[in-house]
């Protein structure tokens, strides 16, 4: 195995950890390593959603038992993101355009990671259900289109308008994240290329850190610390895809 693979292995099973401890599927994460090690853009997309399937079901379950999930609060912001989703999977951007919108995303990425947001116990109230929608449509299209599952924004905005506690964020966020990169994937799958064969092995890295991460997310974890180093990642890998 070359160590180009190895180190990719490496990197996708500790994004998975840090990700899927606030109940996230890893996507920026994802697309970022990917970035650095030069994988065709064409690529990075449905890896980075297929890897999201897997990171955030099993995120969606732990946070699910553990009596973090809202289905009242998670349905508007999905039924009207996973169309979207599916739209944005369907369009393919020009290589120089995508590179730009991804590196924006992951910009973004890195100062939601470096942010030390916490829900309050008090004032949690719900959303208006006709801007849950908007929202929801705006996060889907753009996962869609990046390859994204929307959660790294979903997360902040259900915190900063104390639409949830910050556990419950991160158990809705989880399954936002699955049915976004679902839609995605579907949209994308008549044009999508041939993953790598190490695919595989990324899967399973991806799998195990995001067994590790969500259980430790769900009861306990603080990772502030390791957040913040992963976001100085992403915002070289940001600048990369931006400025190259």
């Amino acid at each position: 195995m070359e160590p180009t693979t190895i180190l990719i292995i490496l990197a996708i099973f500790l994004v998975a950890i840090l990700y899927s401890s606030v109940g996230h599927g890893g996507a920026s994460g994802y697309l970022a390593v990917m970035a650095l090690m030069a994988v065709a853009p064409e690529i990075t997309r449905p890896t980075a959603l297929t890897l999201n399937l897997f990171v955030a079901s099993i995120a969606t379950v732990q946070y699910y038992r553990a009596g973090h999930f809202s289905w009242r609060l998670f349905l508007p912001f999905a039924a009207a993101s996973i169309p979207m989703a599916y739209l944005g999977g369907s369009i393919q951007l020009p290589t120089n355009v995508y590179k730009i919108v991804l590196g924006v995303v992951l910009l973004l990425a890195a100062a939601r990671l470096a942010w030390n947001l916490s829900g309050g116990d008090d004032d949690v109230k719900e959303p208006p259900i006709w801007l849950a929608l908007i929202i929801g449509a705006a996060l889907g299209l753009l996962s869609g289109l990046v390859g994204v599952g929307g959660g790294i924004f979903l997360t902040p905005l259900l915190l900063l308008i104390a639409w949830a506690k910050a556990k419950t964020a991160a158990g809705v966020s989880a399954l936002f994240i699955f049915v976004n990169s679902a839609a995605g994937l579907a949209g994308a799958w008549g044009k999508m290329p041939q993953l790598p064969g190490e695919v595989y092995f990324w899967i399973g890295a991806a799998v195990i850190g995001g067994l590790i991460g969500s259980t430790l997310g769900a009861q306990k974890m603080g990772t502030l610390t390791l957040r913040r180093v992963l976001a100085v990642v992403l915002v070289f890998a940001g600048g990369k895809l931006i400025l190259v």
